[in-house]
């Protein structure tokens, strides 16, 4: 039986666990019905709805939609018929008798267990309730296309967090409107901030993560935009209590006048916050973090302005994909660099690993780390500043110990395990890579303690002081509390992930071409060299000078989709590729005059595989060629990218030929936002795959172009 507290009974010590979903309430500045399909009878209905329909909602439950008077009925049909209302779809109606019907604003979804949700907001004023903030659509419609270019043109994202902040605010009003970003632990911070000049700074305040719970968290992600009108306003019950046809209560995932927690409620006004606004900012999936507007007073946006900031929220993230991913355009290019400096001092150093090391700042520079180790082999080569040697040695099996995806980093390496806490001074941060799969080889980064002052919205050690959530809050004061941080580094950040990996990669990839060198001249290291060369992620053959294969490593046999990599043994290279007598012409050119060569061909698989050669003919000491070193790189996912880039650009070229106005100023912005992130996503080629991130692109621009639609259809 679950021990999880009803809606309304959390305390403080169990609120993670409140089922804020199945709330049975809502704010009072709107009405909930929930009807049968399809004869759109009563079901469920919030008790509030004498003030606003003139009807007891005692009498409402059981009754047909279309005895309220008006076109709701009609409107809800057209909708029901029209669309899946997986998620909720705008409506505006008349409610009422001929002779005073009152005009609403709303939506309506379908829940999981059968039925339509409507929830309606009055468009005139009612006693007690706050007027709703409302902009002409022609002044909406230019904001809008101001705030998309000035985002759109954004070049960071600290750039881009100051001009999201400032645009809401200018569209919704609100006393302070604060941009979170959310960092691995779930801890916030206020990265931006556009404000009232009487109120008192929050920028760069820390919150813990337990402000958000995770089935929060969770509904942000469902429902980006949520709005409280007034903290303490009263909240009418639904009734009955649970939906007839289920027996259970009604999942309010997806309602915008979902009740809000009373811990939600006591925390904020706690902080002086009478009615407040969150718009989720999502990245591939996941909250990246919010833009949170509070207000001193009530305040009730209407549904046109909602829609308008969640259109923002949407451009925004489309631009926080494209800028975090344009550093890996930026990953590729130093890495090539790095190759080609390490391939040729190779064969001056004779060692990769010391032509590596000849220069360190190469190596700490562009990650701004303190000091590097490299593990290879058995053999340690440090630069820069880095512990004892038996310190080191007791580092590495504690990366080798660690579980979890590639790279390993941490900047609190002491603080969370207490065992290494002597190589705090030099390496409170790591970021370690792997060399192999089957050797403890690793390129290791440190860096120093550095010590932090981190100021927190109240003291985050002190989550409370008691356990009524009606009179006690998750912390009483939210004056800033500063702490010093020992045993830090300065964290990694995402950028710095991606280059660690990239380096990583190149050096595998390095140390695989001077193993294939040794292995055509040296045949009594082979099975050493054999072990080196399976560690490659690209796949690579090693050729005679008469082109037949001598080796193929498991990269090989997994893009061939070979069950035995050595069955193609004394295979003719160019029996691998569709173009056969091309392979076989480039082979003969090389033999006498040796030079690469760099070709996209395609593999002969079923379907066959487009793949980029590169070529390489090793020669001995008198120039005789002693043959080939074979590099393929897969490029289905290069096509993939390019393909997803063109139907974007086909899609966007519809979006902007279709019901929407081609000159509307809105639309325009939205679609060159959407160009723009395709272009510098598609440009950071080497990094995550290019393809869904287009997707994603394509999907944010139409969903925005759809709410914008919306807001010309109903505002």
């Amino acid at each position: 039986m679950s021990n999880d507290p009803a809606f309304g009974q959390a305390t403080l010590t169990n609120c993670e666990r409140e089922p804020i979903h199945l709330a049975g309430a809502v704010q009072s500045h709107g009405l909930l019905l929930v009807l049968r399909e399809p004869d759109l009878v009563v079901l469920q209905s919030s008790s509030n709805t004498e003030a606003m329909l003139r009807w007891r909602h005692d009498d409402l439950v059981g009754t047909p939609l279309p005895r309220l008077g008006g076109d709701l009925a009609e409107r809800v049909r057209a909708l029901a018929h029209g669309a899946d209302l997986q998620a909720p779809a705008p409506l505006r109606a008349w409610v009422g008798p001929a002779e005073a019907p009152r005009r609403f604003e709303g939506t309506a979804h379908r829940h999981a267990g059968g039925g339509l949700v409507l929830e309606l907001e009055p468009l005139d004023d009612l006693p007690g309730i706050a007027a709703g903030l409302d902009v002409p659509a022609d002044r909406l419609a230019a904001t809008l296309a101001a705030a998309v270019q000035r985002i759109s043109a954004a070049p960071s994202i600290g750039v881009l967090c100051d001009a999201l902040a400032q645009v809401v605010r200018d569209l919704t009003g609100y006393d302070r409107v604060m941009v979170y970003r959310f960092d691995p632990d779930g801890h916030g911070m206020v990265v931006a901030e556009a404000r009232d000049a009487r109120l008192e700074p929050l920028l760069g305040h820390h919150y813990p993560a337990s402000d958000i719970p995770r089935q929060a968290r969770a509904l942000y992600l469902k429902n980006r935009v949520r709005m409280l009108v007034d903290v303490d306003a009263p909240t009418p019950p639904l009734q009955p209590a649970a939906l007839p046809t289920t027996g259970q209560p009604l999942d309010m995932s997806l309602c915008q006048l979902r009740a809000m927690s009373p811990i939600h409620r006591q925390y904020l006004r706690n902080m002086g916050v009478t009615a407040s606004m969150s718009v989720s900012l999502v990245r591939e999936g996941q909250l990246w973090g919010l833009v949170a507007a509070h207000h001193h007073t009530p305040r009730r946006l209407r549904l046109p302005v909602r829609t308008a900031a969640e259109l923002l929220s949407e451009v925004a993230s489309t631009r926080i994909t494209a800028i975090e991913n344009y550093a890996h355009a930026q990953v590729a290019l130093m890495v090539r660099r790095l190759e080609q400096r390490l391939v040729e001092a190779t064969s001056t150093e004779g060692d990769w690993r010391y032509a590596l090391f000849r220069n360190p700042r190469t190596l700490l520079q562009p990650l701004e780390a303190t000091g590097v180790v490299l593990f290879h082999e058995d053999e340690l080569l440090t630069a820069g500043e880095v512990p004892s040697t038996p310190e080191l040695r007791a580092l590495l099996e504690w990366v080798r110990a660690q579980p979890g995806s590639e790279p390993l980093a941490t900047s609190t390496l002491g603080v969370t395990h207490p065992e290494l806490r002597s190589l705090t001074p030099t390496a409170s941060g790591v970021l370690a890579v792997p060399l192999s799969t089957s050797r403890p080889d690793y390129l290791i980064w440190l860096r120093k303690e550095q010590l932090l002052t981190v100021t927190w919205a109240g003291d985050p050690s002190k989550p409370m002081v008691g356990d009524d959530p009606l009179e006690l809050s998750p912390r009483r004061s939210f004056a800033a509390w500063s702490e010093i941080v020992r045993g830090t580094a300065v964290p990694w950040s995402t950028s710095e992930l991606a280059l660690a990996r990239a380096i990583g990669v190149a050096l595998v990839d390095i140390a695989v071409q001077v193993q294939a060198v040794r292995l055509l001249i040296a045949e009594h290291q082979l099975a050493q060299i054999r072990g080196a060369m399976a560690d490659a992620r690209e796949p690579v053959l090693v050729c005679d000078p008469a082109g037949n294969v001598i080796f193929g490593n498991d990269a090989v046999r997994t893009l061939l989709r070979q069950p035995d990599v050595t069955a193609l043994k004394g295979s003719p290279l160019a029996s691998l590729f569709v173009q056969d007598g091309e392979v076989r012409a480039a082979l003969d050119r090389m033999r006498d005059s040796p030079q690469p060569w760099r070709r996209e061909i395609d593999l002969a698989t079923e379907p066959p595989v487009p793949v980029s050669v590169r070529a390489e003919v090793v020669t001995g000491q008198h120039g005789q060629a002693l043959g080939h070193v074979v590099v393929l790189t897969d490029l289905r996912e290069v096509r993939r990218a390019d393909a997803a880039r063109q139907h974007l650009e086909e899609a966007l070229k519809l979006a902007a030929r279709g019901t929407l106005r081609e000159a509307d100023d809105v639309v325009s912005a939205i679609l060159t936002n959407a160009s723009l992130a395709a272009m510098d996503i598609a440009d950071a080629r080497g990094g995550p795959p290019v393809a869904p991130l287009l997707e994603e692109v394509e999907a944010a621009a139409r969903r925005a172009a759809a709410l914008y639609a919306q807001i010309l259809e109903h505002g």
